[in-house]
């Protein structure tokens, strides 16, 4: 459950934040042309097709050279912000911590005045649809406190869904726990595809993380709600976390490849650390 104090801690934690997550960004907001623009960048030597207006006739005057002036013009950024909300998520505290760094994201988003668009998804993506402006994040709180984590991860076809909603360079978040089909991820990844800023989480339990656990247990599918009565040793203990490894670093490698960044987080760690370690990155 996300309170109000998470949001008065978000305010607190503005003054650093902000400066952290605004450097990000400018990178990905700045486009650079030839003419008019908000912030002159440099010259360059004028080529046949260049904007003629945009000579600097006081340059050629001194060099008797025909040079251009270059701006750099400030865009919006649109911020994309996924959570996974499948029957997975609600082991332990991982939704609740995954729901606050997205939010965290959205307010940052929001006090930069970027464009936000928050989703949820599971079997199928769902689109959060709020107010505009600061009151947004309150609405979306609600929102996502109202939300009980069930059914299964089908984060292909949702990926696949929402891509066709993306129309321009983008900064894009997906929170997730991961623990699902890696050829489905992997091809989900794909589906985003490079010239995006994208950041990848993957927020586990320290439990699913190490498996401290030995001795007869009745696991349940949290997706499938499926049953399964088992012994538990040391030896599957180390073939669980060797699996997972695996797995995780078969993410990891397919984000590098990609261009993406990646980030394991359990969810003993105080979420404003995580959360700065990501805008810091």
């Amino acid at each position: 459950m996300i309170d109000a104090s998470f949001l008065q801690e978000l305010q607190r934690f503005n003054l650093i934040v902000n400066k952290r997550v605004t450097s990000k960004y400018t990178g990905e907001r700045k486009s650079i042309g030839s003419g008019s623009g908000t912030i002159f960048k440099e010259h360059r030597i004028y080529t046949p097709g260049d904007n003629f207006r945009a000579i600097d006739w006081k340059v050629y005057a001194r060099t008797d050279d025909l040079y251009v002036k270059m701006f750099e013009e400030e865009r919006n950024l649109n911020v994309h912000i996924l959570i996974d909300t499948s029957g997975s998520m609600a082991f332990n505290e991982k939704f609740d911590y995954a729901a606050k760094l997205g939010l965290g994201f959205a307010f940052l988003a929001l006090k930069n005045n970027e464009k936000i668009h928050f989703s949820t998804f599971a079997k199928d993506i769902a689109t959060f649809k709020g107010s505009k402006g600061q009151r947004q994040i309150l609405t979306m709180m609600d929102h996502l406190n109202k939300i009980k984590p069930a059914g299964v991860s089908e984060i292909f076809d949702s990926v696949r869904a929402y891509k066709k909603g993306i129309h321009s360079r983008s900064f894009i978040v997906i929170i997730s726990d991961f623990l699902t089909d890696i050829d489905k991820i992997i091809a989900s990844l794909k589906l985003l595809g490079k010239g995006h800023t994208v950041r990848i989480v993957q927020v586990l339990d320290i439990e699913e993380k190490d498996m401290p656990l030995e001795g007869d247990f009745t696991l349940l599918d949290a997706e499938s709600d499926g049953k399964l009565r088992t012994y538990i040793s040391k030896r599957t203990q180390q073939t669980y976390v060797k699996r997972l490894n695996q797995h995780v670093n078969e993410i990891r490698s397919a984000c590098n490849e990609l261009g993406f960044q990646f980030f394991q987080f359990t969810t003993e760690k105080p979420v404003f650390d995580t959360f700065f370690e990501l805008v810091n990155s």
